[in-house]
């Protein structure tokens, strides 16, 4: 049996890759806290060799983690950032990436200060495929998607971006966080990488942090076996374990992200004090195709703009979010609490200034990470924030 396809998704999150363990018939699997394994005699040993090369705990998350996001081969690292970190290092040098405009900052610092020497990447505006078939060059080699992205939740069309792409030889690498495999699965829209931070919503806590990448091709997934065992950056099987115990919940938890977004999202709509609300939710023609189509859900991600001078943002921003009681103001996002952010000094600060504000990351915008919380007592806390009653 097919387990990626007999078995829904919370089935597959509790059980794929996650049978008693065999030797006391614990139900859950166990963490393995081993850096080396007893070989039965030279040349012969039970799949494990040494704990940086494999893991019996990392192998259970990595295998859940392929069934949900419908592909062969999984692989954890310590963080999202590592995982992205690996997918560059698959390049040859002096290769061309092309990323979207719009995308987290810590992915740009990555491109732009840590591999700047070895590749160049051109930022274009995804939604536009023009746009991307006008950036490529005979040495592009991969096309970067955050698909919804961050922090201004754009949706972009994964298929047809794809057939641009592999109709000139790019691999199409797509960061789902921000929906997780619950509201969005790239591979099956043509992409041929995914990358995670496990941090967020599949780990759904804030108390472990992880990355993945899933793909489907077998001798692609053998490089990204070798780089992880070489470069050594992998998830320890404790954090494994916390991964695995929150994506039993993953779906779940998504569903009262997305409920609870959407409310947040029309009260923010109506506020007099936010000048232009960021959700998918409010997408209307080709947008709303785009994710009635690529998505089960709008997902738990908002971003907002105070109205008010721009001589002043910054020092309003402040002061809203000094006054946020029940989000907490922290980096990070997709766990059960709810969180508040300032993308421009927070999770986008490694951008230049300049580059922000030209992406539509101005100093009057702020990301919220809604929880799962009763939605009055959120909504209570915004208004209240805000100034107002609601």
């Amino acid at each position: 049996m097919d387990e990626t396809t007999q078995h829904g998704f919370t089935t597959r999150a509790i059980h794929v890759g996650q049978a008693p363990d065999p030797a006391t018939g614990a139900t859950i699997v166990p963490i393995y806290a081993t850096s080396t394994y007893t070989q039965e005699s030279l040349g012969h040993h039970k799949g494990f060799e040494y704990g940086r090369g494999d893991n019996p705990t990392r192998l259970a998350l990595e295998t859940a983690l392929a069934s949900l996001e419908y592909g062969r081969h999984a692989f954890a690292f310590a963080s999202g950032l590592a995982a992205c970190d690996v997918v560059v290092r698959l390049l040859p040098p002096q290769s061309h990436i092309i990323a979207g405009h719009d995308l987290y900052g810590g992915v740009y610092r990555l491109f732009q200060q840590v591999h700047q020497e070895s590749h160049k990447v051109t930022y274009v505006d995804l939604s536009d495929s023009t746009q991307l078939a006008n950036a490529i060059r005979p040495e592009t080699k991969i096309l970067w998607v955050e698909t919804p992205t961050n922090p201004l939740l754009q949706v972009y069309d994964i298929e047809k971006l794809a057939e641009v792409a592999h109709a000139h030889g790019l691999l199409v690498v797509v960061d789902n966080t921000f929906a997780s495999p619950y509201l969005q699965n790239p591979l099956r829209n043509g992409a041929d990488m995914v990358v995670h931070s496990t941090t967020k919503y599949i780990g759904g806590h804030s108390d472990v942090l992880g990355g993945a990448i899933v793909v489907n091709d077998d001798q692609l997934a053998d490089r990204i076996k070798f780089l992880q065992n070489a470069a050594g950056a992998i998830i320890g099987p404790f954090e494994a374990w916390l991964t695995l115990r929150g994506l039993k919940t993953l779906a779940l938890r998504m569903e009262r992200h997305t409920a609870n977004a959407m409310k947040v999202a029309e009260f923010l709509h109506q506020h007099p004090r936010v000048r232009q609300v960021y959700y998918p939710g409010f997408f209307e023609g080709a947008a709303r195709t785009i994710l009635d189509r690529q998505m089960k859900g709008c997902g738990g991600m908002i971003s907002f703009e105070l109205a008010g001078s721009a001589d002043h943002a910054l020092e309003t921003a402040k002061k809203v979010l000094a006054k946020f009681r029940l989000f907490s103001l922290a980096e990070s996002l997709g766990g059960v609490e709810s969180l508040v952010g300032h993308p421009a000094t927070m999770t986008h600060a490694a951008i230049p200034r300049s580059t922000r504000e030209e992406r539509g990351i101005r100093d009057g915008l702020i990301r919220l990470s809604v929880g799962i919380e009763d939605v009055a007592d959120l909504l209570a806390d915004i208004a209240q924030a805000l100034g107002g009653d609601h």
